[in-house]
Parts: structure tokens; C-alpha cells; sequence
């Protein structure tokens, strides 16, 4: 299934949608709660949307549809208690952060930080570059959404919390980050500005994953194709991202894990310069062969 928050112009408010092809079904429409989290928390929910999905599959007449161009596509989630992005995560990336003087110690069990609310922003949206930045990057990232509560989860179990996944463009200034990775900060400003968070387009659940480790990790500008990285790449996985932030913290349905940026982002080649984001740029991330999340950057 393909699950999306959406909103249009009669509606601002966010809701949850279910999309086949070009068409989406309004879930509240059909008793569903409007919200994807409380979606997501609500026992036996993701069932009877799919068979609401079966139905509308036989008989798409009988459904009223809202089509895609007419709705503005809001990040899956938009309201997430906990948005965790494990950093450090793919040895070729590592190198690169060592390079740049991005990387002061190598990690021995996940690390996090947090992705805020506020900072996100959906498929298609138009992310300003403020004034000042001028080495933003583009990172895709693959993000796990929680669908059912962990609390000390184990590895051979931790799929099983997992509703779907997702895409991130985890945008960073970087010459903030590097400010902060020399200040001992944890907090990362650099990625955490406004509009900095593209999360999107929607929530593939897992049934459309055949392997979440075989999967192709890709990032273009302006149709120029930057980076193709799979994930088997990852040094720490899902079970033990998992397992390593449930010991003592619930993780509830509706959070997220974004996993890591691969190899090839532009601080880490040697024309950097000409790579970094400028107002004008299209980004589209992607799982390849699965979904694309497209940024436009903008003057401020």
C-alpha cells in the first residue's frame, strides 16, 4: 500500500490518504482517523485499509477520488513524537566525513539525533536556501516508520514493529555542521532549518519491500544522477537500530528511523564547490524503482 498525508486548497488540514496510481481515497472519508499517527496506533487500521483499498481496486466507480494533481502531499508523518536519525551509518560516507573534518570518532553502536517536527517538509515542496548558506548538501536517506510500540525489542522480532518506509532528504548546511562538529554540539542546527526535513512522497508499507538491505539509495540534480548507493552498505541495520534505542525508551507508533546518508554527497567530492545546492536545483531522491521524493531549492 501507499499511505500519504495530504491536504488540498479547500482543505488545509492534514490528512490521511491511500493512493493507487494517480487517484487517492480521503481515509477520514471512510472512518479512518484523519491523522496517519493515530492511523497507525489504531488496532487492526492498516487491515481494513487495505481491504477498503481490494474494494476500491474492483469497483472504482463506487469510490469518490481526489486526484493527485489537485492535493499538496505533506510529509507522511508530520507530527512524529520521535524522529531519530542515526548518523555515521554507511562506510562510504564515513570517509567522506573523515575527509572533511566532519568526523572526530568513529561510532561503536548507533548514534541519533533528533529531526525536528518543524523542520520538515513534503514531496514537491519548494525549500529556501537562506541567506548565508552556501554549501547545502543533499543527503537521501531510507527512514523505517514504526508501526506497532517497541519496548526492549530484539533483532529477530524488529521487521515486525515496522509498517513501511519512507524517504529523507536530510539537507545540511554544511559549514554549520562542521562548527558544531567542533563545539562537541549534538544537536545539529545545520539540519534542522526550516524546510531542511523533505520526507515523503508517502509510506510504502513492507509488503512492497522484498529486501529493505537490497535496496538502491539515489539522489540526482537537475537529472543529473549524483549517487547510487545500496543499503547493504549500512553498518548498523534496522534490528540493531532498534533493539539499541528500545532498551529503555518506547517507541511508538508513528516514529521514525531515518537510517543514514550513503556515499557520494556532494562534501565529499572534489568539486564540491560546483555540487552544493543553489536556488533553481531539483532534487529527487529515491528508492530506486520504488518511490521519488522531488525538492525544488529556492531564494530565500
Amino acid at each position: 500500500m501507499r499511505l500519504l498525508t495530504f491536504s488540498t486548497q479547500e482543505n488545509l488540514s492534514p490528512r490521511a490518504g491511500l493512493r493507487q496510481g494517480q487517484q487517492i481515497l480521503d481515509l477520514a472519508a471512510h472512518g479512518f482517523p484523519a491523522r496517519m499517527k493515530a492511523l497507525l496506533a489504531e488496532h487492526s487500521a492498516l487491515g481494513r485499509v487495505r481491504a477498503l483499498g481490494e474494494a476500491w481496486k474492483q469497483n472504482p466507480s463506487k469510490f469518490p477520488v481526489l486526484e493527485e494533481k489537485d492535493i499538496t502531499y505533506l510529509p507522511p508523518i508530520p507530527d512524529a513524537d520521535k524522529f531519530l536519525c542515526v548518523g555515521k551509518n554507511y562506510r562510504t560516507h564515513l570517509e567522506e566525513l573523515r575527509r572533511n573534518d566532519l568526523l572526530t570518532e568513529t561510532p561503536q553502536e548507533p548514534t541519533a539525533f533528533v529531526k525536528l517536527n518543524s523542520c520538515l517538509s513534503g514531496h514537491g515542496a519548494r525549500v529556501a536556501r537562506p541567506e548565508g548558506v552556501v554549501r547545502l548538501d543533499y543527503e537521501p536517506e531510507l527512514v523505517f516508520v514504526i508501526g506497532r510500540r517497541a519496548l526492549g525489542a530484539g533483532k529477530a522480532d524488529a521487521l515486525d514493529h515496522v509498517v513501511g518506509v519512507t524517504i529523507l532528504n536530510d539537507l545540511t548546511d554544511r559549514d554549520l555542521q562542521k562548527r558544531e562538529v567542533a563545539s562537541g554540539s549534538r544537536f545539529w542546527t545545520g539540519k534542522n532549518i526550516p524546510g531542511f526535513g523533505p520526507l515523503g512522497p508517502e509510506i510504502v508499507t513492507m509488503d512492497e519491500i522484498r529486501d529493505p538491505y537490497d535496496l538502491w539509495m539515489t539522489c540526482s540534480v537537475n537529472g543529473e544522477q549524483r549517487m547510487r548507493v545500496n543499503t547493504r552498505d549500512q553498518i548498523w541495520k534496522l534490528p540493531d537500530i532498534l533493539e539499541h534505542f528500545s532498551r529503555f525508551i518506547p517507541i511508538e507508533p508513528g516514529d521514525m528511523f531515518s537510517t543514514g546518508a550513503p556515499g557520494g554527497v556532494a562534501v565529499g567530492k572534489p568539486d564540491a564547490a560546483a555540487l552544493f545546492l543553489k536556488p533553481g536545483d531539483v532534487v529527487e531522491c529515491g528508492i530506486e524503482g520504488i518511490a521519488t521524493l522531488r525538492t525544488t531549492i529556492v531564494a530565500p
